[in-house]
């Protein structure tokens, strides 16, 4: 069956959908993009991913190609016309494109392009790679320094999934200066003694949504959290790990570099943190 996609204030089949191969998202990864969720045919954390999305086209000097109603209403449509009930909307925004390829950015009049998709995934929810957890490998952290930013520059992250892959794990965490960044798609926490661990905010990760829903839910759950740096070795020592990401929501970590956490199976902190989020987010749903 054909997606229904939206494209520069269009709605189309997938099949017809198209973007200049001028379009500066193509030529210079000048573009950012929000994935939400979908749950029950409803939207997580909506409101959320459209602060951070014009946080990001703010800090670019991008404009903003819709209102956050406008938005709204397309995430709406195109999770109805795709018969979604569990999956993704993926939306990107680029600078545009003026015609031909340039490093300065275009005049400002230049409008932006929007592209939105959706993604079928039945069982979201009910991962059976949160009941199972994963694995990670460490590797460099090489990226550019505004990691707060989400844009479409994400070649590293893919080549740190592949390197993950290869390894026969499911996922790579960075590492810069001897402490952990974040995971490739993810952020990253440990659990020590029973108080979760995860490195603060600042340009050197994202600022997940997840993550800021995660937190506050632990902390109104009497659960102890310092943001602090930390060590891979720290990680490895810790009772248990686990990721926070839109498409994941609380992932389990059972084995860091070979080195196996607690008894290799997802601790109780993150499948309590799994099932409140999952609670709220549904509850909260658009």
């Amino acid at each position: 069956m054909t997606r229904t996609v939206y494209v520069n204030g269009a709605y189309l089949p997938e099949n017809e959908a198209s973007i200049s191969i001028f379009d500066r998202g193509f030529l210079m990864a000048d573009a950012v993009y929000e994935v939400t969720s979908v749950l029950d045919g409803k939207l997580i954390d909506f409101e959320g991913h459209a602060v951070r999305l014009k946080r990001s086209l703010d800090e670019l000097d991008m404009a903003e190609p819709c209102t956050k109603d406008e938005l709204l209403d397309i995430h709406r449509k195109l999770v109805a016309e795709n018969d979604i009930v569990e999956g993704l909307v993926y939306l990107q925004v680029t600078r545009g494109s003026d015609g031909d390829r340039d490093f300065a950015f275009p005049s400002e009049d230049t409008p932006p392009s929007i592209v939105l998709f959706t993604q079928n995934k039945p069982g979201l929810a009910d991962s059976p790679a949160s009941k199972k957890g994963a694995k990670i490998i460490s590797i460099e952290d090489i990226r550019w320094g505004r990691r707060d930013i989400k844009t479409v520059q994400l070649l590293y992250p893919s080549m740190g999934k592949m390197m993950a892959k290869k390894a026969g794990c499911d996922d790579a965490w960075m590492v810069e200066d001897g402490h952990v960044t974040e995971g490739t798609s993810n952020n990253a926490y440990f659990v020590k003694n029973g108080k979760i661990v995860t490195r603060p905010l600042s340009t050197d990760i994202l600022h997940g949504i997840t993550r800021k829903a995660v937190l506050r839910l632990a902390q109104e759950a009497q659960m102890q959290v310092e943001e602090r740096l930390f060590t891979i070795e720290e990680a490895q020592g810790a009772d248990e790990a686990f990721t926070t990401s839109a498409s994941a929501f609380v992932m389990p970590v059972v084995e860091i570099d070979g080195v196996q956490l607690g008894d290799g199976t997802p601790g109780p902190i993150a499948k309590r943190l799994r099932e409140i989020y999952l609670e709220e987010s549904r509850n909260a749903a658009i």
